[in-house]
C-alpha cells in the first residue's frame, strides 16, 4: 500500500472520492481539486482505467519544505532517482506553483530538471535526456507556499483526453467535467437522457459510456506503462475485465441534438470514433422550435449552452437564455433540466427558479450548474 493523489476539477472532489471507493481505495481524504488515498498497484491501475472524474493519478515520492530555489534543488537532488528511471530513460517535468515564495513554475521545473540531471551525472557520469512529448518518466511538482510534493505521474496525458474526439466545436466541454456533471445530476443510467444543444456530443458520449459500463480510458494509453516496475500482466487482466464488463447496449435511451449542421457533423464523427453510433440518437433539431407544437413530458435534459464564445452581443445572450426558460416552461412538463453556464448573469435570465445550484470551474471559467424542474400540476418526484 502506498499514497496516491487523484486530481480533478473544483466541485468534483466528492464524486471522485466515491469513484475511488468503488475501485478499492483506502484512507480517502478530499482536498482542494484532488483526493488523497492509499492503495496498491491494482488500485492505481483501476483508478486510471475507471475513474471518470479524475484528471491525473499521481504517486508522491517526496514531500518537503523549501524556502528558496537552492533548498528546493538540494532536496530534489537527494531523491534516489534510480528507483524510478535509468540514465538511458527520458523524462519530463510538469510544475504547478502557487503562493508568494515560488512564483515561476517553469523556473522551478528547470531546477528540478537540473537536480535530476546532476544526480545521474554524479552516479553514472552522464545525464539523461528530456523528452517533453513522450518521456519514459513524467514527474509532477506541486508547490503551495513552502510545501512541495514531487510525484511520478502514472497518467501522462490528462484523463479528460479519452481518445474519442476527432474534432471539437468552439468552447468544447471537457470530458471529465461532462462525466462529473452527469454524476452530480443524479442521473441513474436508466432514465432517457437528451442533450438538445449537443455541440461535440460530450454529454451524450459520456452518458452512453456510463450506461454501457464502458471504462472511460478504454481508448488510450498511460505513462505508467513505461515504468520500470509496470505489471503488464495485471494491467492486461484489468483491461480484459473491462472488456467483459461492457454491456451490449446502454441501459437508457440517449439523444444528442443540435440545430447547427457543423456541430452535428462533429458530434457524429466523435460518436463514431467512440464506437457508439448504434446507441445514440443524433439528429438536427432546434430546441426552440417544436415540430408540431405538442408538449413533451417526462424528459431528463442536460445542456451546456453558449455563454460568450459563440454569442457576442449581450442583448442576444440575454434573449437566448430567456428563450431557454420559456421553452422549458411552455413545452416540457414533469421534466428536469440541468444547465451548465459560465455566463453567471445570463443564466439568471432563464426566468425559472433553480432547485439546485452547484459552483464549478470549466477550466479557468467559473460556472454554475443549475437544475430546473418543470411540473404540470402538483409536484412529482419523477427523477428521484
Amino acid at each position: 500500500m502506498f499514497n496516491i493523489i487523484a486530481t480533478t476539477f473544483f466541485g468534483l472532489e466528492p464524486v471522485l472520492a466515491e469513484e475511488l471507493m468503488g475501485v478499492g481505495a483506502n484512507d480517502i481524504q478530499i482536498i482542494n481539486r484532488a483526493v488523497l488515498f492509499r492503495g496498491d498497484n491494482e488500485v492505481l491501475y483501476r483508478a486510471n482505467l475507471w475513474c471518470r472524474t479524475a484528471l491525473k493519478v499521481l504517486v508522491p515520492i517526496k514531500t518537503f519544505q523549501a524556502y528558496n530555489d537552492r533548498e528546493f534543488y538540494d532536496l530534489a537532488r537527494r531523491i534516489d532517482w534510480q528507483k524510478y528511471m535509468t540514465v538511458d530513460d527520458t523524462f519530463a517535468i510538469d510544475c504547478v506553483a502557487s503562493g508568494p515564495i515560488f512564483t515561476h513554475s517553469k523556473y522551478l521545473a528547470l531546477k528540478c530538471k537540473d537536480a535530476i540531471a546532476d544526480y545521474f551525472r554524479d552516479k553514472r557520469g552522464r545525464r539523461p535526456n528530456v523528452d517533453i512529448e513522450y518521456p519514459d518518466l513524467r514527474i509532477n511538482v506541486h508547490v503551495y507556499n513552502s510545501d512541495i510534493t514531487i510525484s511520478i505521474d502514472s497518467t501522462g496525458i490528462p484523463m479528460s483526453k479519452r481518445g474519442y474526439k476527432v474534432r471539437q466545436v468552439q468552447a468544447p466541454l471537457n470530458e471529465v467535467m461532462a462525466a462529473g456533471i452527469l454524476k452530480l445530476s443524479g442521473w441513474d443510467c436508466k432514465t432517457p437522457l437528451t442533450d438538445p444543444m449537443c455541440g461535440s456530443a460530450t454529454f451524450a458520449t459520456e452518458a452512453c459510456m456510463m450506461a454501457m459500463d464502458i471504462a472511460p480510458s478504454s481508448y488510450r494509453n498511460f505513462a505508467m506503462e513505461k515504468w520500470r516496475d509496470f505489471d503488464a500482466k495485471l494491467w492486461g487482466n484489468l483491461r480484459q475485465e473491462a472488456k467483459e464488463r461492457r454491456l451490449a447496449k446502454p441501459t437508457a435511451e440517449i439523444a444528442a441534438y443540435d440545430r447547427d449542421p457543423m456541430a452535428l457533423d462533429i458530434a457524429t464523427q466523435n460518436i463514431e470514433k467512440a464506437g457508439l453510433s448504434d446507441f445514440i440518437d443524433i439528429d438536427r433539431r432546434d430546441f426552440f422550435k417544436a415540430d408540431d407544437g405538442a408538449k413533451i413530458a417526462g424528459k431528463f435534459l442536460i445542456m451546456n449552452p453558449p455563454y460568450g464564445e459563440r454569442l457576442e452581443d449581450k442583448d442576444e445572450m440575454v434573449d437566448f437564455y430567456r428563450q431557454i426558460g420559456d421553452t422549458l416552461k411552455n413545452r416540457y412538463t414533469d421534466s428536469r433540466a440541468w444547465i451548465l453556464s459560465g455566463n453567471l448573469d445570463a443564466i439568471k435570465r432563464i426566468g425559472l427558479h433553480p432547485s439546485k445550484k452547484i459552483k464549478l470551474f470549466n477550466g479557468a471559467i467559473e460556472c454554475r450548474l443549475e437544475c430546473f424542474e418543470m411540473y404540470d400540476g402538483s409536484k412529482k418526484n419523477k427523477f428521484q
